[in-house]
């Protein structure tokens, strides 16, 4: 008699899904190290319980293995990110018709290579070639105005600048003048005071000398 196909699904009761997992865990580990023996290979095993236990298992050092996991991993990523030599020949190929349909636009706006061109495309690269230059003197008015904004912005403060020198001039030639003033004053009292000290001696000491010299005396 056939044995009958279990049904893999999870299991309800808690303590029947512990045991369980408690058993195949082990199984799993057994097997996971007659691989490693038998074939010689490296192999890592992590395990996370539904209660968030860690069990793990490694034929050598787990951080080796990892380390070469994603060292593994990172060079697929590298090789999957650069495109296959089809895809290359693609891209030129797109490429290099854009940048021969972008010369031939950049011509027709030169006034070259028309002869080829009906009416109807000849209205289109005209109305292009009045907007462009319609943009283009607005965009030189722009610049003009923002360039005289800046040259009166700097005539202004050139004026204020003239202002405040002046303003400085005539305050140092006013400072100039009051210490000359005063320097005057000042040699003219002590001219005053060296006469008055190098004159005649009063008239009341003139007076005393005279008598006590036996001198006539003037009254």
């Amino acid at each position: 008699m056939a044995r009958e196909k279990r049904r893999i699904k999870k299991i309800d009761n808690i303590t029947a899904r512990q045991v369980t997992f408690s058993k195949r865990r082990r199984g799993i580990f057994k097997k996971a190290d007659e691989l490693s023996v038998l074939c010689d290979a490296d192999v890592a095993l992590i395990i996370f319980s539904a209660t968030g236990k860690l069990f793990e298992f490694s034929s050598s050092r787990m951080r080796d293995i990892l380390e070469r996991y994603n060292l593994h991993a990172s060079n697929i990523n590298k090789v999957m990110s650069q495109p296959s030599p089809y895809q290359q020949d693609c891209n030129l190929s797109r490429l290099s018709q854009e940048v021969e349909d972008k010369t031939k636009q950049l011509r027709k706006l030169r006034g070259e290579d028309l002869e080829g061109l009906n009416l109807e495309e000849l209205q289109r690269l005209e109305k292009l070639l009045e907007s462009g230059l319609s943009r283009v003197s607005e965009k030189k008015g722009e610049f003009l105005m923002s360039q005289i904004s800046s040259l009166e912005k700097r005539g202004s403060e050139l004026v204020d600048e003239n202002k405040r020198l002046r303003e400085r001039v005539v305050t140092l030639e006013m400072a100039k003048t009051m210490a000359l003033k005063e320097a005057v004053e000042t040699e003219s009292a002590t001219t005053n005071v060296s006469s008055y000290e190098s004159g005649a001696p009063p008239e009341d000491d003139f007076s005393d000398t005279s008598l006590k010299l036996g001198l006539p005396s003037w009254e």
